[in-house]
């Protein structure tokens, strides 16, 4: 481990969203700050207000007038906007060769996690995230499904923080100016990725999820191309077995009435017609807000903090 007269030179960001974290804030980065001060001689704090409504930035500011060991700038998202968009206005703030991205001000984990990041960054990879050893149900769910239809050899899985290079961050927004889901870009961004693992679970994201797993799968896997396509082929051979019923019907010269398999076969039909378009659709409004939507956030000010 490196000592305090042998500091890092490489300049390093963090990059951490605050929505209504309350005194969380304030004592996430007093630990965050002191880790850094120990390994790195030159870094800087972003924190990312992203419509917080109680005393989150008024307690982070009190604490930074008092204790404050680098700088610190505070960019204001002029509404909720969510972690995503709040993070990519972070990571245009930031200037260091490697960013430490954290969606949450919650240290369920050993600071020390943080310098093993950066000296595991510093074996050969653009990308290191920290990940519980336990996942929720639903999250497991969802990177299981993510993880089988995404083109990526990397995994994903809930993580608690991450750390890019600059390479990393300059390739993703090369490929796309709104992120809309930033560690599936990075690890299909072709740049080597690694992953460390501690005991526990990650924080509850209090964030709506389901609009960001559905983008998610619609942007960075084939899974609704499959599912589409599952579909067909099976309204196809619906068809089929229609058409087979029906000139069996003829042949055999049995009436029937007719109504309730010509229904049964509409209604089916429709649906999945239906569903096809609504997946279609979906993919139409991805590609028209990715590249006609120049501004991918709203900021209000940036304040720059220093003791």
């Amino acid at each position: 481990m490196a000592q305090n007269n042998n500091k890092e030179s490489n300049f390093v960001s963090a990059v951490v969203c605050l929505h209504d974290a309350g005194r969380a804030a304030a004592d996430f980065f007093a630990a965050l700050d002191g880790v850094l001060a120990q390994h790195f001689a030159h870094y800087e704090l972003i924190a990312v207000n992203d419509g917080c409504t109680d005393d989150t930035v008024p307690a982070l500011k009190a604490w930074a007038a008092e204790h404050l060991e680098a700088p610190l700038t505070v960019v204001n998202m002029s509404l909720r906007q969510g972690v995503e968009k709040a993070m990519n206005a972070g990571l245009d703030a930031a200037i260091g060769d490697f960013v430490f991205e954290f969606d949450r001000p919650a240290m369920g984990y050993d600071p020390d996690l943080i310098w093993q990041a950066y000296q595991k960054a510093l074996t050969g990879f653009d990308v290191v995230t920290v990940c519980p050893s336990r996942q929720r149900l639903t999250s497991r769910a969802f990177y299981r499904v993510f993880n089988k239809f995404s083109n990526s050899p990397y995994k994903l899985s809930t993580d608690a923080f991450r750390l890019v290079s600059r390479r990393a961050v300059n390739r993703v927004k090369a490929i796309s100016d709104d992120l809309a889901y930033r560690k599936a870009a990075y690890a299909a961004s072709g740049l080597a990725c690694a992953s460390l693992t501690f005991e526990g679970t990650a924080a509850k994201d209090d964030e709506p999820r389901l609009d960001k797993a559905v983008d998610s799968l619609a942007l960075y896997t084939d899974a609704g191309y499959k599912l589409s396509l599952g579909i067909s082929m099976g309204m196809m051979v619906l068809t089929m077995v229609a058409l087979v019923y029906t000139v069996a019907v003829f042949c055999l010269g049995q009436p029937i009435a007719g109504w309730t398999t010509t229904m049964l076969v509409l209604s089916a039909g429709l649906s999945g017609l239906f569903f096809i378009l609504t997946i279609a659709v979906k993919y139409l409004n991805l590609l028209v807000r990715l590249t006609f939507k120049k501004q991918s956030y709203l900021i209000e000010g940036v304040e720059k903090l220093q003791k």
